[in-house]
């Protein structure tokens, strides 16, 4: 425990009150931000901006006030009531800070997770984001028991087995784990302990003042990234490979393409493309704060492993505000406009880029059912 003369007590304490307010006016200065950003914004994308504010603050208090390297736990980060940050429905992640002095065991088992990985981040410790990948160990390296069970060590020291090396600038881990059927599936377990954990938190005044400086760099940071516009509109861009430098808490596995749709009444925006071989895809819809619509009440995001294949292996996604009555229909929502994300993980080669047109829905219902052939997962 920190142990503070009365003279520093009452300098932490003052500090402490600070930290406090500039917290609070982070976010009432985000919240006018995010009302004079972009006078499109519909009711709808401005409510999901309120929400979204508050899941960044949830992240922030999650990774920076209540994380604690010295008896750490994995921690939900995102989810269908906290999105930022380009969120998805077939993914579950996980948070834990790292201080690469100590010595890690990450054991978990891996349920019905076609992907997953747990990736170490460097970078800055003051909440600002991660700027480079320490090391990231995926499905494809690990043993797994027969239930499924496995295990590894975090360490600047080399050790036996599994082993993801720490570097002097380790700050963090995140798990993903993808699966075809989430809401059905058994997502993958994780933990974390560390071999000589401290006999006392260190929780003082200070320590947390200066942690809710750090949620405010983090928040700050988070909420001046959107809202986001892609142009030009109903187009997808070329894709970009496995990246060998990524920053934030990018995923180091996958190839990404990035696109946006505008839509009026009656119209929808047909998305074309041929995915190669990988361990999951997925394209989600997103709004200008890179998060998904409510995917508990429709289809707002598809994946590889639930889109119905042309004979060929290529497909074709619908993008619209109705039912078109034809296969791989993603719903807007109620939107008028939004983002397209895709993601490839392990991919045999870059995806090509998916070709798109805007036709009218009814031109769609006239062309039949697609044939449902099995494609690449």
């Amino acid at each position: 425990m920190t142990d503070l003369s009365p003279v520093s007590a009452e300098g932490s304490r003052q500090a402490l009150h600070q930290s406090f307010e500039a917290l609070i006016e982070g976010l009432q200065a985000a919240e006018e931000r995010l009302l004079a950003a972009d006078p499109r914004l519909g009711d709808a994308d401005l409510t999901d901006g309120y929400r979204w504010l508050f899941s960044v603050l949830q992240a922030g208090l999650d990774t920076q006030v209540w994380a604690d390297a010295g008896r750490p736990r994995m921690v939900d980060i995102v989810g269908p009531d906290k999105k930022w940050g380009g969120d998805n429905s077939d993914a579950y992640y996980q948070f834990t800070p790292i201080d690469p002095s100590r010595t890690y065991r990450v054991r978990g088992r891996r349920g019905d997770a076609v992907y997953l990985s747990f990736t170490v981040y460097g970078g800055p410790s003051d909440g600002h984001y991660s700027d480079r990948i320490v090391g990231t160990i995926n499905d494809r390296q690990l043993e797994f028991a027969d239930d499924g069970s496995f295990e590894f060590v975090l360490s600047r020291r080399p050790h036996e087995g599994s082993w993801v090396a720490l570097e002097p600038d380790a700050v963090c881990g995140i798990s993903r784990d993808y699966l075809i059927e989430p809401t059905r599936g058994r997502r993958a377990e994780w933990s974390i302990e560390t071999e000589d954990p401290p006999d006392h938190p260190d929780d003082g005044p200070a320590v947390l003042a200066r942690r809710f400086g750090y949620v405010r760099n983090w928040f700050d940071e988070q909420t001046t990234m959107a809202p986001v516009r892609v142009g030009p509109p109903n187009d997808v861009g070329e894709p970009y490979p496995v990246p060998t430098v990524t920053m934030g808490w990018a995923a180091g596995d996958a190839a990404y393409a990035m696109g946006g749709w505008e839509l009026g009444d009656g119209v929808a925006l047909v998305v074309e493309g041929r995915s190669p071989q990988c361990a999951f895809w997925n394209l989600c819809l997103w709004n200008p704060f890179l998060h998904t619509y409510d995917y508990r009440y429709e289809r707002v995001t598809i994946n590889g492993g639930q889109v119905d294949y042309e004979p060929d292996g290529s497909w074709r996604i619908v993008v619209a505000g109705s039912d078109p009555g034809v296969p791989n229909w993603v719903s807007t929502a109620g939107r008028s406009s939004g983002l397209l994300w895709f993601r490839w993980f392990l991919p045999e080669s870059t995806p090509l880029r998916p070709r798109t047109r805007v036709v009218p829905v009814g031109e769609l219902a006239h062309g039949g059912k697609g044939h449902g052939a099995a494609g690449p997962r």
